[in-house]
């Protein structure tokens, strides 16, 4: 390691010195993840879109991956944490277009920008494997696995109504398309359908469109979220919602083949999708989507169908509302035999179902508006029950009930009813899915090129592996899509016949570029595949993930995908990419989320990058928001000051004493330097006892990401050494112990300062690759030994406060005796409808104590779910014993600790857990 001066000065200014350790940890390859690790361990933060800057949600993010990742590597995993670069998108576009330069070129500054903010941050990543998806080495794989998707049916080129952006003047898939409340001109609440990056009120067109077809994988994906134990519960609820699940019943209807109004096109039944099977009876109408195949072979024939779905599909979402046209066609009911109108409704949507419902006015709310429009036949077939009413024909009684008018279902409840309905040769049980295939076709420039050709007589055809990549092209600015307006990228020849073809123009989604870029990361130099699959396959799955909530049903539904796909087409074993994911919550500034537009940022280095790491890490949990203030970042720079100043004071010491004592100055130690007796005091033993304690509490809070918890320890730790130090002049051994550990627990978290304190004690090698602090005794009751100490400590405070006593001589702490310890644990561990006292009496040591043990157990037996956990008697014991000097310290008395005995006046009030407490 490059050697340097350390400064003994007692204040700790990390701009001097992250400079030094950033040289010194790539030097020593601190970050570089070894080709053929023993115990992987892959710890990733959702990489950040180039957007030129990095923000404090940034922050947020990457400390919690970094501390995470320091910690395990420090624990002895081979930890893989990378970076890369989210680089294509229409923003890019947009911010090139504004400042009068190239997409690519503005990219590329702004990943040297963010890079370099990154580094300073004191971030440590592998950037040996650093990728960015604009380059053409990386999206040449997208492209790559865009044709064998192809191949092995999961894309579809259809046209289709799509969302439309006006102002991004793009498409959206509908993951992309959100509900936005706006204050109406008449100051009511309205609802528009906005798009996800500019919130500009989304359109709909007509489009030939390139899908992946992810419904294939609904079910899959669906069933798998109950094994993602370690994403946080809304995530998944989430994608639950988001795919659909939807458990019903699939119903027959006979298209009548010719009526006085129409005759029927030769087609198939009409098949319905329902969750309300009980209410069947009151279906009067049948309603098709715009997009059903049954409404184009009307349209062919009828005018007036033709008419309205053109105008149905041109229209805007919501624009056509309850709007709908008779078709003259009717259908047959399969259970009542009754004839039905079937119209072309506006709200049935093409891909719901079956894109056709049967119409219940009485029990569906959006079927009642209809009938009302249509002027259509309200039948009620459920009556309500309980305190339920209903309001038909009014408004519709959408609750289960009892069956009425349904014929020899009439009594039955809706469950039973539907039960016996599903065995009706027109009815088949089914399940459908809300979840729609992907689109991913993008009318913009900075994206991946979608490798597809168009041949008038080949129709669409894949471009050619050996052809691949299909690079962009020069930008030149236009208005639409630049790619189109660029004849020799579309001019082309087709790869099947020869004959003259046109380039596909559209580019991908660029949630493609990261559905898949955490596999690039495990073999980013390997040219004749994607990723090396017995890498992927030795490192996967991700084992902890870290990023916002927001894309619960965007990039982390997507990486589901892909994963399961890229195992179907053999590349992979695992199907699900992430073991644990980790939700960063929001940092907030005057109640409002940090942002540049609302004047609210704070740039991540105004404060320094250690103080600001440390402030995001311990003022929350990471899956909570919360608010910026500069008092709490004082806090933070205050509490390293803390650390710095006592491993200095200590160092300063011990150098100071070795001096004097060699020159053969001084024999006895002055205050604030080092006791070097052999033989350690209770006192003593009681820190390192809480060393050990220290240690196993830190070590659970950073396996569970609660980094806020592991500063709060490390800041009750640091108080018991400064509390230590001035009750006695500390014992050498101990001392130096507690520091080099509390070094080591703060080392993932503020790395900088963890280096420096690791220096200033002579430690040799880094911190950042040292071995985590083990306990040196069991630590398996640690919480229990905390509790017992902080409990007593209160009760002695409460019993001088209410008796008054300002100055004790003697605080006298007894433990109880051992039966009852035996009687606690049995009533303890005794089963829910156990009768306690009897099976605590039962116990010979237990009742040999008569009366007395006849109490305890009663009051066992009243308290018996309030019950804790327990330490044997001489264990609580010896945990008082060393604790002693807390209370000496506070209360300034002797403190003595000893058991109960048969014959003492204490001994009934003494408990486990809880001693009895003579205060003198």
């Amino acid at each position: 390691m490059t050697e340097r001066r350390i400064s003994m000065a007692r204040r700790y200014n990390p701009s001097q010195v992250t400079e030094y350790w950033q040289h010194v940890w790539a030097e020593n390859g601190v970050y570089d993840c070894p080709e053929s690790p023993e115990n992987p361990t892959y710890v990733l933060g959702m990489f950040p879109y180039t957007s030129g800057a990095l923000h404090m949600g940034h922050v947020r993010n990457y400390a919690i991956t970094d501390a995470y990742a320091r910690y395990r590597r420090m624990c002895g995993d081979d930890v893989l944490h990378p970076m890369g670069w989210d680089a294509f998108g229409l923003p890019a576009e947009n911010a090139a277009f504004e400042r009068d330069t190239d997409p690519e070129s503005w990219t590329r500054t702004c990943i040297e920008r963010m890079r370099d903010e990154l580094e300073r941050m004191g971030f440590g990543y592998d950037w040996s494997r650093e990728i960015t998806t604009c380059d053409p080495e990386y999206y040449r794989w997208n492209q790559w696995l865009f044709t064998q998707f192809y191949d092995e049916g999961l894309v579809d080129y259809r046209g289709a109504a799509a969302n439309w952006c006006p102002d991004c003047e793009t498409v959206l898939a509908d993951a992309q398309v959100y509900d936005h409340e706006f204050e109406g001109e008449d100051g009511t609440t309205e609802t528009a359908e906005v798009c996800w990056r500019c919130e500009t009120p989304v359109g709909r067109r007509e489009l030939d469109q390139w899908f992946l077809s992810i419904t294939d994988y609904a079910a899959e994906l669906h069933a798998g979220l109950d094994d993602l134990e370690g994403w946080p519960e809304g995530v998944r609820d989430i994608q639950r919602n988001w795919i659909g699940r939807q458990e019903g019943a699939r119903v027959t209807f006979e298209v009548e083949a010719e009526t006085a109004d129409a005759a029927a096109p030769d087609s198939d039944p009409v098949d319905v999708f329902t969750t309300r099977l009980d209410t069947l009876f009151g279906a009067t109408y049948l309603a098709l989507s715009p997009g059903h195949d049954l409404a184009a072979e009307i349209a062919t024939e009828n005018p007036e169908v033709a008419e309205y779905v053109d105008g149905v599909r041109a229209a805007d979402p919501g624009e056509s509302g309850m709007t709908g046209v008779d078709t003259g066609l009717t259908a047959t009911h399969p259970l009542t035999g009754e004839t039905v109108p079937i119209y072309v409704a506006a709200y049935v949507l093409d891909d719901v179902g079956t894109g056709a419902v049967m119409g219940v006015p009485a029990h569906n709310e959006r079927d009642h508006t209809f009938a009302a429009a249509q002027d259509l036949p309200v039948r009620q077939v459920i009556e309500p029950v309980g305190d339920a009413t209903a309001d038909l024909p009014d408004e519709p009684h959408t609750e289960d009930g009892i069956l009425t008018a349904s014929g020899e279902y009439d009594g039955l409840s809706s469950a039973a009813a539907r039960e016996q309905l599903r065995g009706h040769d027109a009815v088949e049980s089914d399940v459908t899915y809300r979840l729609r295939d992907w689109l991913i076709s993008r009318q913009r420039y900075w994206g991946t090129p979608i490798p597809t050709v168009h041949c008038g007589d080949c129709g669409p055809v894949p471009v050619p592996e050996d052809e691949l990549p299909v690079e962009l092209p020069e930008y030149v600015q236009t208005t639409g899509n630049p790619l189109a307006e660029n004849d020799e990228f579309v001019e082309t020849t087709c790869p099947e016949c020869g004959g003259p073809a046109e380039r596909e123009t559209d580019t991908m989604d660029t949630f493609v570029d990261s559905s898949w870029y955490f596999l690039r990361y495990l073999s980013p130099d390997v040219e004749g595949a994607p990723f090396d699959t017995e890498v992927a396959d030795e490192w996967l799955p991700v084992d902890a993930y870290v990023g916002g909530e927001e894309h619960a049903i965007l990039h982390l539904l997507y990486i589901r995908f892909f994963t399961r796909a890229l195992a179907d087409l053999g590349l992979l074993d695992t199907r699900e990419p992430v073991e644990q994911l980790v939700n960063q919550g929001t940092v907030l500034k005057n109640g409002r989320k940090m942002s540049k537009s609302k004047g609210n940022a704070i740039a991540p280095h105004e404060y320094g990058a250690e103080t600001t790491r440390l402030f995001v890490l311990s003022a929350a949990h990471p899956r909570q928001d919360f608010e910026w203030t500069v008092k709490n970042v004082k806090t933070a720079y205050e509490f390293q000051q803390e650390l710095y100043g006592m491993v200095a004071e200590f160092t300063e010491s011990v150098a100071r004493s070795a001096t004097e004592r060699s020159s053969g100055e001084g024999t006895e130690p002055r205050d604030g330097e080092i006791d070097t007796r052999t033989e350690s005091q209770p006192h003593d033993a009681y820190l390192e006892r809480e060393i050990d304690r220290t240690i196993a509490a830190v070590t659970t809070e950073y396996d569970r990401f609660r980094f806020h918890q592991v500063v709060g320890e490390l800041r009750r730790f640091a108080s018991l050494l400064r509390r230590y130090r001035d009750y006695e002049s500390p014992y050498k051994y101990a001392y130096s112990r507690a520091l080099r550990t509390l070094t080591a627990l703060v080392a993932p978290i503020a790395p900088y300062l963890g280096e420096e304190l690791w220096h200033l004690l002579g430690e040799a090698g880094l911190v950042a690759t040292a071995d985590w602090p083990t306990a040196l005794h069991d630590v398996d009751a640690f919480r229990i030994e905390r509790e017992l100490v902080r409990t007593t400590l209160d009760d002695v405070r409460d019993i001088t406060e209410v008796v008054d006593i300002d100055d004790p001589e003697k605080i006298e702490i007894v433990v109880a005796q051992d039966w009852k310890y035996r009687a606690y644990d049995i009533a303890r561990t005794a089963a829910d409808d156990t009768a306690v006292v009897g099976q605590v009496m039962d116990d010979e040591r237990v009742r040999n104590h008569g009366e007395a043990a006849v109490d305890f157990a009663a009051s066992l037996g009243d308290r018996r779910a309030e019950l804790e956990p327990t330490m044997a008697p001489d264990r609580e014991r010896e945990v008082l014993t060393q604790a002693a000097w807390l209370f000496e310290d506070e209360f300034g008395a002797v403190a003595t600790v000893r058991q109960a005995e048969d014959e003492d006046d204490l001994a009934a009030k003494a408990e486990p857990n809880r001693p009895a407490i003579h205060i003198h």
